[in-house]
């Protein structure tokens, strides 16, 4: 009695999963260098909101930029705006945590006069390499920068912002 085979042999599953690890090879550096691409716009816009958000603070209180990232938000649910907590910004930033694989940090200058007349934000990879390779920094100037090392800033005011090209 010869009864027919059913089924996949050996060889061929052996071929099947090795497609699937040669496509696979392929694939997950592309996914992860997209994964960084899209992490590093959010970055570059959490700057651009962080720049929106003393300028309004500025103007809404009329003591000059804020001192902290944590003047800019409000951990109270609902929020009540005071000069130490503008609930301007979401508060996981506020708080100084990680999102979308960056931290970000916001500073005020020296007050002069007891008023903060510069700032300085920036956003820097929580692992350079693989969350993101760039830091990105701002100031008053509105101009978003970026350093191609994604070190983290000595502090968000650190002049050295102004010596990194701007975004175009």
């Amino acid at each position: 009695m010869n009864k027919k085979q059913k089924g996949f042999s050996l060889i061929e599953l052996l071929i099947v999963v090795a497609i699937i690890l040669i496509i696979a090879a392929i694939a997950i550096p592309n996914l992860l260098r997209a994964r960084m691409a899209a992490n590093e716009s959010s970055a570059v816009g959490t700057v651009r909101t962080l720049v929106t958000s003393e300028v309004t603070y500025s103007s809404t209180w009329g003591i000059g930029f804020a001192a902290t990232l944590a003047d800019l938000g409000g951990t109270a649910v609902p929020c009540v705006a005071s000069s130490s907590g503008a609930c301007l910004i979401d508060p996981l930033i506020a708080a100084g945590g990680p999102k979308s694989g960056y931290t970000d940090a916001a500073l005020g200058g020296t007050p002069t006069n007891g008023v903060i007349s510069t700032f300085g934000v920036s956003a820097y990879p929580v692992t350079p390499g693989s969350t993101g390779t760039n830091t990105f920094c701002s100031d008053e100037s509105g101009v978003v920068r970026k350093n191609t090392t994604g070190a983290a800033m000595a502090a968000p005011v650190d002049t050295t912002c102004q010596t990194f090209p701007s975004l175009q």
